[in-house]
């Protein structure tokens, strides 16, 4: 069994590829481990398989899954972990923001007898303004709607021993939230510090838009939550209608029968409608999750193992 196994998903990353693998080995050969490295080629469109080809030819240590089209960074990632030898492995971006210099960090914990060790990032002043803030409310929301408690400013970054990655190889789920599945494993973890750097090459393949659906299955997948704030608010309304009816009767008999506002109407209408079509789509999202995962489709689809 090889000793560290180390997964890299690849998606349009010809512009990193080169650095990467200049600045991953030297590392790893001053471990004194033996290892491999398991790169997943997610549908690139551009060169990038060629790249990891040539560079295999060189190393045998890199092992290739070449994906029949992009099934995301998580599914990636659940590959590696399915196919990693390792008695611990470590998923870690092809970018470099992620220090591969923590990696000899995170084998002496390991050794020292922790099962997870994590890498958090203490400083964030890379990111916008905007990312900054969305990534400290995400994390605030998740914790605080769900059970489940994820380590802030910690991305998929990690080691992970065998039986860590055994244990994830049992959950079923065909959409994957990673940070949430590896945070639900549990085992003994402890935790390395760094600064992450700006990103040299390549650019970033998440919009604001692909992270906001990351954080709706963030949310969806470990927490009931959202569907309890549909039927608690309705009972409230249907409180609030109570009182103003009894209030309205009262009014009417003692007072007499005024015009009702047409503004005043419409706005209540017009509120509540939305309340409604908000709801339907908090039940569509926890349904659309049943629907997928009822189908039993594969996470991945392996075109070629090189």
């Amino acid at each position: 069994m090889t000793d560290v196994s180390i997964v890299v998903p690849f998606y349009n990353e010809s512009e990193s590829v080169n650095m990467f693998f200049e600045t991953i080995f030297p590392l790893l050969k001053h471990a004194k481990l033996s290892f491999e490295i398991l790169c997943i080629n997610d549908g690139s469109r551009d060169n990038t398989l060629d790249l990891l080809k040539n560079f295999q030819k060189k190393r045998r240590q890199i092992k290739i899954l070449d994906f029949s089209r992009n099934f995301g960074k998580d599914a990636a990632i659940t590959a590696g972990l399915d196919f990693a030898a390792g008695k611990c492995v470590i998923p870690i971006d092809c970018d470099l923001q992620d220090p591969p210099e923590l990696i000899l960090d995170m084998i002496k914990k390991w050794r020292n007898g922790f099962d997870v060790v994590l890498a958090k990032r203490v400083d964030r002043s890379e990111d916008s303004v905007a990312k900054r803030a969305t990534a400290k409310f995400f994390y605030k929301i998740c914790n605080l709607l769900s059970d489940l408690e994820l380590p802030e400013n910690v991305g998929d970054f990690r080691l992970m021993d065998r039986k860590v990655i055994d244990t994830l190889k049992t959950f079923p789920e065909r959409q994957r939230f990673l940070k949430g599945l590896f945070a639900f494993a549990g085992y003994k973890t402890t935790v390395v510090e760094y600064k992450r750097p700006e990103r040299h090459r390549g650019k970033t393949k998440w919009s604001y838009w692909k992270l906001w659906n990351y954080a709706i299955d963030g949310i969806t997948s470990f927490s009931m939550f959202p569907l309890k704030i549909s039927t608690y608010f309705g009972l409230l309304v249907t409180l609030m209608a109570f009182v103003r009816g009894i209030w309205i009767f009262f009014r009417t008999i003692f007072l007499g029968i005024d015009m009702p506002g047409y503004a005043s109407l419409m706005t209540t209408m017009l509120f509540l409608g939305g309340v409604q079509l908000m709801s339907l789509g908090i039940i569509g999202e926890y349904v659309g999750r049943i629907y997928i995962e009822s189908k039993k489709r594969p996470i991945y689809i392996i075109k070629e193992i090189i």
